[in-house]
């Protein structure tokens, strides 16, 4: 057997110590100088490959991804028609528990006015904060959101999710389908987005989903760049319609440095970190997998091509 470890921003040694102790037969090769034959290569794990790249191996028996979300391979046109498999990583969820309750807590306490104030060395105080009333939404409700919804509840958050699909997550109302998204955004006053890129969610974060936001709103984007249409943002914190933003994905990464986020007063910008894959916590379902296939068993938690996820 043979995988061949496809990124340019992961480091392999972690993935290929821990896969062999999994998978002692395993042939672990780092593109491009590892990759030797093509027809050598049976699975690849890979992060945001070359367009046509995969396309190169023709006995490719299944593609893993080394992300949550799984549209830096579904922009390919020619990737093959293999099982693709998404990521499963206690860690992503934990990584994104982490992010978001940070930020979420920062909105809420009003930080931002505070850190504000101390440049200007004022001292004054705001009213207390209440996590019962303030109203968090987050969109996606996929394993990591539904997560994420759920820490926000147990921390007292009034919390609502919105998806393609009714969802049911103890302490979290649920809105489903593109008839519910306005009201669900009506109500929100921190938003974050975890959905997974696709045609139908590409521009979700527009000019009038913000428009459906309560004056004085919060948005965090740790799902895909390609969700946020940023004119439209900076247009409505601009205006002082919207409180503040907390970006960690960007249409362009790395972002440009004469980026007018990356000076912005009202937004906070992280290097797309806000969740990533651990090779101890993650390489136990590669290997899982890996054996299914060799096993003639279909592989689990594989994406469906047509939803995108």
């Amino acid at each position: 057997m043979v995988l061949l470890f496809i990124s340019g921003f992961h480091r392999p040694r972690g993935w290929r110590r821990l896969l062999a102790e999994e998978l002692p037969d395993l042939d672990f090769r780092v593109w491009a100088d590892e990759a030797g034959d093509p027809a050598d290569i049976d699975f690849a794990l890979a992060w945001d490959p070359p367009m046509g790249e995969l396309a190169r191996y023709p006995n490719l028996k299944a593609i893993f991804s080394l992300a949550a979300g799984v549209d830096h391979l579904l922009k390919d046109p020619a990737l093959p028609e293999v099982p693709l498999i998404r990521m499963v990583d206690p860690a992503l969820i934990s990584g994104m528990n982490e992010f978001v309750i940070h930020h979420v807590l920062h909105f809420h306490r009003r930080f931002d006015v505070f850190e504000e104030r101390q440049r200007r060395r004022e001292w004054k105080e705001l009213p207390a904060a209440d996590t019962a009333c303030r109203r968090v939404g987050v969109m996606g409700l996929g394993a990591i959101g539904s997560a994420v919804a759920g820490k926000l509840g147990g921390l007292g958050f009034a919390v609502a999710g919105w998806s393609r699909s009714a969802k049911e997550i103890g302490g979290v109302e649920s809105f489903d389908g593109e008839d519910a998204l306005i009201p669900f955004l009506n109500r929100t006053e921190i938003l974050i987005c975890l959905l997974p890129l696709t045609p139908a969610t590409e521009g979700i974060i527009n000019k009038e989903t913000l428009a459906a936001l309560p004056e004085g709103a919060y948005v965090i984007n740790c799902a895909r760049g390609g969700h946020l249409v940023e004119d439209d943002l900076l247009a409505a914190l601009d205006s002082g319609r919207l409180a503040g933003a907390a970006l960690d994905v960007f249409r362009a990464e790395p972002l440009p440095r004469e980026h007018p986020f990356w000076r912005h007063p009202k937004v906070i910008v992280t290097p797309h970190i806000a969740s990533l894959a651990v090779p101890r916590s993650a390489v136990p379902h590669i290997a899982e997998n890996i054996r299914r296939i060799e096993n003639g068993q279909p592989p689990t938690n594989q994406v469906s091509r047509e939803r995108g996820y």
